[in-house]
């Protein structure tokens, strides 16, 4: 898993706790219901894990990655159904014809591109008249350009990051990523103001979190997480679903 100065990028779920793969597959089965039997495109693919899931629901999925050794990892390890493929390429020169894809995924990227803007141009430029663009980030309180997490060039409030992608697309749909909960499990966060919860054992930890009735991070599956229509503030990241043509409601 890349790393750097204790920020997560590179999910590699072999290597990684489930319950970080699940916080991240869980957009991948968010949009199983929208890639379903469509030609999809997964920009920002990593090593490949969501374009397989996708796999199993699509026509065909091509995963594209920048990375060249996460490329050759996902070529070996989530190559397995007929309809998935992964190439190399970079995100604002994807090397594909226009009109290409009814559905195009992208899971935390548009916060690392340089330009945005572009991105997006390239995005609508490789959709079909009809198609879809399923894209997430993480919920900033504050729009930035100068993030506390080195990897990311920017980071945008829901508010902004629907303005953005509104500049490009007739129809977006925002939606929340959070953690189930409990009363009990918000009563413990809000007591404890210093964090002590990240410094103790974990053992203790899971112990502390089944009494409220939640898991530990390290823990949660699928049905721990859920992502909701709307903006909710203690949302985790944003995910929005846009168009270019038919309505899909506003939020």
């Amino acid at each position: 898993m890349n790393e750097k100065n204790g920020h997560p990028e590179r999910i590699i779920p072999d290597e990684t706790a489930p319950g970080i793969v699940a916080i991240h597959l869980k957009r991948y089965d968010f949009a199983r219901s929208l890639t379903r039997g469509k030609r999809v495109l997964d920009v920002a693919c990593g090593v490949g894990y969501g374009s397989r899931y996708l796999a199993e629901v699509a026509t065909s999925i091509t995963g594209v990655d920048i990375d060249r050794w996460s490329v050759a990892y996902a070529k070996k390890r989530y190559t397995d159904l007929p309809n998935v493929s992964f190439i190399e390429g970079d995100a604002l020169r994807l090397p594909f014809e226009g009109h290409t894809f009814d559905v195009i995924c992208s899971f935390e990227t548009i916060e690392h591109v340089p330009n945005a803007d572009l991105f997006l141009k390239e995005v609508k430029r490789l959709l079909t008249p009809t198609g879809i663009f399923i894209v997430s980030t993480p919920a900033a309180r504050h729009t930035t350009s100068t993030p506390k997490n080195p990897h990311h060039v920017q980071e945008w409030t829901p508010h902004d990051f629907k303005a953005l992608l509104s500049e490009h697309f007739p129809q977006v749909q925002l939606y929340s990523q959070v953690r189930r909960s409990t009363p009990v499990a918000d009563f413990v966060k809000r007591l404890d103001v210093f964090k002590l919860r990240t410094r103790i054992p974990l053992s203790l930890t899971r112990q502390v979190a089944a009494s409220a009735g939640v898991r530990t991070m390290g823990d949660v599956n699928l049905d721990d997480i859920e992502i909701r229509a709307g903006i909710i503030v203690s949302a985790s990241e944003v995910v929005a679903v846009c168009t270019l043509g038919e309505n899909i409601g506003n939020t």
